[in-house]
């Protein structure tokens, strides 16, 4: 979490008040804060169960998402701010209803290999994936890996099969992402079993809470 502020600082990108709420400021916050905790906004820090964060693992934070167990909510979209290191992979992965576009806000380049998924959606087809970038319909063979530098963005619909790490040698990414609203719980469909949400094992008092830690409310 220090890394990652001292990054998004060093980026000139702010993170709303309550990321910066201590665990003992929480237990305080009445059903004012239920949108924080339904939603599951805030920090999200995740290795996939792998245990070597460093090569296999992914930085996000929640900023705004819809409630996904209320299909009549008003807020419908979803934006979170992700950091990338150089190498460190997010493993492949599709959306069931989720339509996402990401977008290089900084830092190094974004690579995003690309899968169409097969009609038993348990597979990688062999067959050409079409996208949008940046409002520009693109092509790509099966597996194709494609380069996002600083600003570029590519429109990822339901059950496109991708995963992404960042450009060895290019330095850390600042990625965004802005989707419909987002269900980690039933709308992730990974190529390999993987912990979405690992254990933690903790050596120290929590700086923030995860998202997936909060106390209900008093």
């Amino acid at each position: 979490m220090r890394k990652a502020i001292a990054f998004l600082q060093e980026r000139k990108f702010h993170l709303p008040p309550f990321a910066f709420w201590a665990p003992d400021e929480w237990k305080t916050k009445g059903h004012e804060a239920d949108e924080i905790r339904n939603n599951h906004l805030g920090w999200d820090i995740t290795d996939f169960g792998s245990g070597q964060f460093e090569e296999v693992g992914l930085f996000l934070f929640t900023l705004r998402n819809g409630d996904p167990a209320d299909p009549n909510a008003s807020k419908t979209y979803c934006e979170k701010v992700m950091i990338v290191r150089e190498g460190q992979t997010t493993p492949m992965h599709f959306h069931w209803s989720k339509a996402e576009d990401i977008i290089n806000r900084g830092g190094g380049n974004l690579m995003i290999e690309l899968w169409n998924a097969t009609e038993g959606e348990a597979g990688l087809a062999q067959t050409p994936v079409v996208v949008a970038m940046d409002g520009l319909e693109r092509r790509f063979e099966a597996g194709e890996v494609v380069r996002l530098t600083p600003g570029e963005s590519v429109t990822l619909g339901p059950r496109l099969y991708h995963k992404f790490w960042g450009e060895p040698g290019q330095g850390t990414v600042l990625v965004g992402e802005v989707s419909k609203v987002n269900d980690d719980a039933t709308d992730n469909r990974f190529d390999a079993p993987v912990g979405r949400f690992p254990e933690v094992e903790e050596d120290e008092p929590p700086l923030h809470l995860l998202c997936t830690e909060y106390p209900a409310a008093p």
